[in-house]
C-alpha cells in the first residue's frame, strides 16, 4: 500500500472525506477507486459511490478476494444508506465469510452489522436479535463497537425493553467518544434523546396523556387491557390479539374501548365504522355480524355485551381498559415514520418494510405529497421519497414490528 492510499484511508477512518479526496481524486487504480467510493458515500453522493465501488471490485478481480470482499461490504452499506432493500443478502454473507477466513475481523463484523441493520429496517426483530447475539465485538475499533451497540439498542427499543436500551446506548456513547467521529456521536445522542420524548398517547373520555417509551412498557406490563392503535391489536398481560388485517373489527374495538366503562351507541358505531350518516337495517345487520366476529376473536381478553342503546366492552379479570394511540394521527403514520429518518426511500423499499404492495404505497405517497407532508426527488426508477423530521416525539412505536411479536 503506497503512502497516499494509506493517508486517504486514515482520513476516511475519522470522517474526513475531503482530506481523502485531495490525495486520490485523480487516481483510477482499484484501491483509489474504492477509497473514492467511500469518500463519496460520506459526502452523501450514493449513486456515484456505488459506481466507484463496483468499478473497484471489478478491478481487483477474483485473485484479490480480500479487497473485492471489502468493496462488496462497502457497496452494501451504500445500498443501505440509499434504502435499497431489494437485493439479496447472500453476497454480503459470502463477503463476511471471505473476510473472516482471511482474518479481517473488523470488516467481517461490519458486514454482519449491515445485515442486522437491514433486518431492522424490514422490522424483522427476531432475526436481527439472533444475529446480534452471534457477534463478538470485543477488541474491535471503537467506531464499530458503537455501531454494534446502536443496533442492540434499537432492537431493545423496538421490543420495548427500555432498561436494556439505555445500557446499550451508554456503551454506544462511550465508544463513540473514543472513536471521535462527529456523525456517530450525533447518531448516539439522537437515539438517547428519543428515550425522553413522547412515544404514544393514552386517550379516554376526550382527554389525552402523553407517554414515554418506558411508560408504555410499564403500561403493557401492568395487566391492563390495552387497545393498541400503534400496531392495531389488543394486549392483556402476555396475551396478544392482532387485528391489523381486520380494520373494521379494530375500529369497533377502539370505539368500544374509548367509551368504556360506558356503552357505545349503535348508530354512533355505524357512523364511525361504516362511514354513513343514514344507517338503515342493512347497516344494523352488518354491525351485529361484525360484533359477533369481534366477540370470537377477543374472547380470551374481554367480552362484549349488548345494552339498551348499543354495546359495552367488559374486560376479563376486572382489568382496566386503556386505548394507546400513536403520537401522530392518521392511517399513514408508519409510512411517515419511516420517511422521517432523513434517508431517501424508494417505493419498493417502503413496500418491503411495511409489508404492503408497492401500488398501495404509491397511492399513499401521492396523497401525502398533495398534502405537503412528503416530497419526491428524481424520476421513474430513480424516484425517491423524503419527509421532514418528526420533532417532539419518537417514532419507535410507528416502525414495523415496534411491539413484541405475536
Amino acid at each position: 500500500m503506497d503512502s497516499l492510499i494509506a493517508a486517504a484511508g486514515r482520513a476516511l477512518a475519522v470522517g474526513d472525506a475531503l482530506g481523502a479526496l485531495k490525495r486520490i481524486a485523480l487516481r483510477e487504480d482499484p484501491p483509489a477507486l474504492a477509497l473514492r467510493g467511500i469518500a463519496m458515500a460520506q459526502l452523501d453522493d450514493y449513486p456515484r459511490a456505488r459506481e466507484l465501488l463496483r468499478r473497484a471490485a471489478r478491478g481487483f478481480g477474483a485473485r484479490e478476494a480480500l479487497a473485492r470482499a471489502r468493496c462488496v461490504v462497502a457497496e452494501a452499506e451504500v445500498a443501505l444508506a440509499m434504502r435499497d432493500l431489494s437485493g439479496s443478502p447472500r453476497a454480503l454473507a459470502d463477503a463476511a465469510v471471505a473476510l473472516e477466513t482471511r482474518a479481517d475481523r473488523a470488516n467481517a463484523l461490519q458486514a454482519r452489522l449491515i445485515a442486522v441493520r437491514r433486518l431492522l429496517l424490514l422490522g424483522r426483530l427476531d432475526e436481527a436479535a439472533a444475529s446480534l447475539t452471534e457477534l463478538d465485538a470485543t477488541g474491535l475499533p471503537p467506531s464499530l463497537a458503537a455501531v454494534a451497540e446502536l443496533a442492540a439498542a434499537e432492537v431493545a427499543l423496538r421490543s420495548l425493553r427500555t432498561t436494556a436500551a439505555r445500557e446499550a446506548l451508554q456503551r454506544a456513547f462511550d465508544a463513540a467518544q473514543r472513536a471521535r467521529v462527529p456523525a456517530l456521536s450525533a447518531e448516539v445522542a439522537e437515539a438517547r434523546a428519543g428515550l425522553d420524548r413522547c412515544a404514544a398517547r393514552i386517550v379516554h373520555a376526550g382527554h389525552e396523556q402523553p407517554l414515554r417509551l418506558d411508560e408504555v412498557e410499564a403500561l403493557l406490563a401492568s395487566g391492563a387491557l390495552v387497545i393498541d392503535a400503534c400496531r392495531r391489536g389488543a394486549r392483556a398481560g402476555e396475551r396478544w390479539q392482532a387485528l391489523a388485517g381486520r380494520p373494521v373489527l379494530f375500529a369497533l374495538l377502539r370505539s368500544l374501548a374509548e367509551a368504556w366503562p360506558g356503552d357505545c351507541d349503535r348508530n354512533a358505531l355505524i357512523a364511525h365504522v361504516f362511514r354513513t350518516r343514514r344507517p338503515d337495517e342493512t347497516h344494523r345487520a352488518r354491525l351485529r355480524v361484525e360484533i359477533g366476529r369481534l366477540r370470537a376473536l377477543i374472547a380470551p381478553l374481554a367480552r362484549i355485551h349488548a345494552s339498551a342503546r348499543g354495546f359495552v366492552l367488559v374486560p376479563g379479570e376486572e382489568r382496566r381498559v386503556v386505548v394507546l394511540v400513536p403520537p401522530i394521527d392518521g392511517d399513514r403514520a408508519s409510512l411517515l415514520a419511516l420517511l422521517s429518518d432523513g434517508a431517501a426511500w424508494s417505493t419498493s423499499a417502503l413496500a418491503l418494510a411495511l409489508g404492503d404492495s408497492q401500488r398501495t404505497i404509491q397511492r399513499a405517497l401521492v396523497e401525502l405529497e398533495a398534502a405537503g407532508e412528503v416530497r419526491s426527488i428524481g424520476r421513474a426508477r430513480a424516484q425517491r421519497w423524503l419527509a421532514p423530521p418528526l420533532v417532539g416525539f419518537t417514532t419507535i412505536l410507528l416502525l414495523p414490528a415496534a411491539l413484541p411479536s405475536e
